[in-house]
């Protein structure tokens, strides 16, 4: 394979990796629309149709942050970032399909530590990588406060 391709089917192979856990979440978020209408929500919640886009957003960032830290050779840092990739995909499952509020919650607090690690796991090896990192961070802590609000504000639901 020429110098030239490596590098792009690297980074296509980092988006299909993270792609994947994408369409796992995806396929945990099906209710999503009408089980998010249904939940009494705090009016700082932003609108359903805003996930999808910010969504797609974060999960292209956080696939040219892997590759750029895969790009130094295999390094622990890319371990991490799967596992926290894991439990992004489990949140869906346990809030939208299994409507279960306090483990989703937990599941994103220790999800936030994970993103924080990689963070500082990239940041040694790629300053950029650990950069593209900070809008998906500053979202999951927003989504932190959101979940503990609607799962407080929904007992019976959640």
């Amino acid at each position: 394979m020429t110098t030239i391709l490596r590098p792009l089917f690297s980074l296509a192979g980092w988006i299909a990796v993270t792609a994947l856990f994408a369409v796992v979440a995806s396929l945990g978020s099906l209710q999503a629309p009408t089980f998010y209408a249904q939940l009494n929500q705090p009016d700082w919640a932003p609108p359903a149709w805003l996930f999808g886009p910010v969504w797609t957003l974060l999960y292209l960032m956080m696939a040219v942050a892997a590759w750029r830290v895969a790009r130094a050779g295999r390094s622990p840092a890319l371990i991490v970032y799967l596992v926290q990739l894991v439990l992004n995909a489990l949140w869906s499952w346990l809030f939208f399909s299994w409507h279960m509020g306090a483990a989703a919650f937990a599941c994103i607090v220790v999800l936030w530590l994970l993103i924080a690690a990689t963070i500082v796991l990239f940041r040694r090896i790629d300053g950029v990588a650990a950069a593209l990192l900070l809008p998906y961070i500053a979202w999951v802590s927003f989504a932190s406060a959101l979940c503990f609000s609607i799962w407080q504000r929904n007992p019976g639901l959640l």
